[in-house]
């Protein structure tokens, strides 16, 4: 970093939500601005995750950019390989590597209120910015349960997101921990090549075939030809997923003809009748994420398989042992057991305009105004916030809604901060903060809708409930309801800061002139982009 650097925003993170957030701001005709990125390579978790069979459950074509299109996916459903691929090329074509700084790691962003900007503290030095766009994303941080005698276990352990390459498991005798969306690629991946393989499975998950096929060289001949045709492609994988949202959310008892479905499938591969008692849920489908795979129950029906459908408990040794009683002796643990999602480690590391790390400020549960903007913190952005994950669609699709947003934010900063008209220079820094009562206002309205959904009344405990058991993670509607909710920023929801430090709340009469000035703005930055 230069030596007292100040940027105007600072993006932290290089995967989906923060290279998207870097390409808006160019569209927005804004280049002064960093990515701060922990690694040496861009791809958040598509370059973290790379554990043999990692893919996407979601068709490629939407689970892509809309303003970078891809004609070149090789399969329907594509691997990590290519999903990084993708981020790296959109990273190259968008001009965005003279922004990023790697290694850059974010240790402490502290909220300077007499100058109205974040100071941020990073592994190569520290700058200054007028906005924080954290883009860290809830499957960063991996999470290992605490297990006694782990610490003296001999033999080699990692968790999926830390996958290690240099370990042979050929002939190994394997503990694979969990029974997620990782678990449930990488049990197959290794089953052919270990000696033998112990699951370890506290709640299974219901499983329905992944229809994955290769893109024939016609197809993406015709998309690179007719780029529109790639449009229809994605719209129609997108309107499928939206006419879904309902049994989701307001009529979970529809999804009874899934789980028949389900349970056929796990049939057709599993005929031993007690392995079928072990791998069959007792809560509704949906409650979790219904996983896709048509590989999973074929390598749990293997002869070198073992299903404990008890969680591990405690390790003596190489012995792992299971809730139930039942050991096993292993060369090598494998922990497929999710990331720190309700707790996200960087909330420890943002300090507000009170003092108090967005950590401590979220004690109580995560809460953000329209999953972007968290009281006592002016100025700073998450994407991917709480309460705007999806259970069956693309998150591109939220995090695109949630750029709108951003993209809007910095232009209500713009007419602000500079009084309109002709002449109208230098008006001063200011700052918005979201108002605490609208942020609960969002934030009830959300919980109200969550009460019928199937993720909170389908009789699980999934990681998208908070330790109080709060569902602060998932979207209770559809993408297009998330779209209009965050179109545009509603200054009454927000406090503005003056450069002195007065705060004000922003009148009907005065919104409605801004956002007359903010859509002209809106129009002209359209049609530059």
């Amino acid at each position: 970093m230069a030596e007292h650097e100040h940027v105007r925003v600072a993006v932290i993170g290089s995967g989906f939500g923060g290279l998207g957030a870097a390409v808006r701001l160019r569209r927005e005709g804004i280049t002064d601005f960093v990515v701060l990125e922990r690694a040496g390579s861009v791809g958040g978790t598509w370059r973290d995750n790379s554990y043999p069979g990692c893919a996407c459950d979601i068709p490629s074509h939407l689970y892509s950019f809309s303003f970078a299109p891809n004609p070149d996916w090789p399969r329907t459903f594509s691997g990590q390989r290519w999903i990084r691929a993708y981020l790296e090329h959109v990273a190259d074509v968008f001009g965005l590597r003279p922004h990023i700084r790697f290694d850059a790691e974010v240790r402490r962003m502290t909220w300077d209120g007499e100058n109205l900007r974040w100071t941020i503290e990073t592994a190569r030095g520290s700058l200054t910015a007028d906005v924080v766009v954290s883009a860290t994303g809830p499957l960063s941080d991996p999470k290992i349960p605490e297990i006694p005698g782990l610490d003296s276990f001999p033999g080699a352990v990692f968790h999926s997101a830390r996958w290690d390459h240099d370990y042979d498991l050929r002939g190994k005798r394997v503990a694979m921990v969990g029974t997620g969306a990782s678990a449930i690629q990488i049990v197959p991946a290794i089953q052919r090549e270990v000696g033998r393989l112990t699951l370890f499975q506290r709640t299974p998950p219901w499983v329905m075939p992944r229809v994955d096929r290769a893109i024939s060289g016609a197809e993406r001949r015709l998309h690179r030809a007719l780029p529109f045709t790639t449009q229809v492609r994605r719209g129609v994988l997108w309107g499928l997923r939206e006419l879904q949202v309902q049994a989701f959310t307001k009529h979970p008892d529809e999804l009874g003809l899934v789980e028949r479905l389900a349970k056929r499938n796990m049939a057709r591969a599993v005929k031993d009748p007690a392995l079928r008692a072990k791998l069959t849920p007792d809560y509704r489908i949906g409650c979790k994420r219904i996983l896709l795979s048509s590989e999973y129950y074929p390598a749990l029906a293997r002869p070198n398989v073992d299903v404990v459908a008890s969680g591990l408990t405690e390790i003596r040794g190489s012995t792992v042992v299971a809730a139930d009683g039942s050991e096993a002796e292993v060369d090598a643990i494998i922990f497929g057991t999710g990331f720190h999602v309700t707790d996200m480690p960087i909330a420890e590391r943002v300090v507000g305009a009170e003092g108090i790390t967005l950590a401590e400020s979220w004690k109580g549960g995560m809460r953000a105004l329209r999953g972007a903007s968290a009281a006592g913190f002016p100025n700073w952005m998450t994407i991917i916030g709480p309460n705007t994950g999806l259970g069956n669609s693309s998150m591109i699709l939220m995090i695109e809604s949630q750029l709108n947003y951003m993209a809007d934010y910095l232009r209500q900063l713009d007419v602000l901060g500079v009084p309109p008209g002709p002449q109208g220079t230098g008006g001063g820094r200011t700052a918005l903060d979201a108002r605490p009562e609208a942020v609960d206002n969002w934030n009830h309205q959300v919980q109200e809708r969550m009460k019928r959904t199937v993720w909170n009344t389908g009789g699980c405990t999934s990681w998208y409930l908070d330790a109080s058991g709060r569902n602060t993670t998932i979207w209770p509607g559809t993408t297009t309801e998330f779209r209009r909710a965050t179109r545009r920023v509603d200054l009454a929801e927000y406090e503005v800061i003056r450069k002195a430090g007065e705060r004000t709340k922003t009148s009907v009469a005065e919104a409605d002139e801004i956002d007359e000035i903010d859509e002209i703005d809106g129009k002209k930055s359209e049609a530059a982009a």
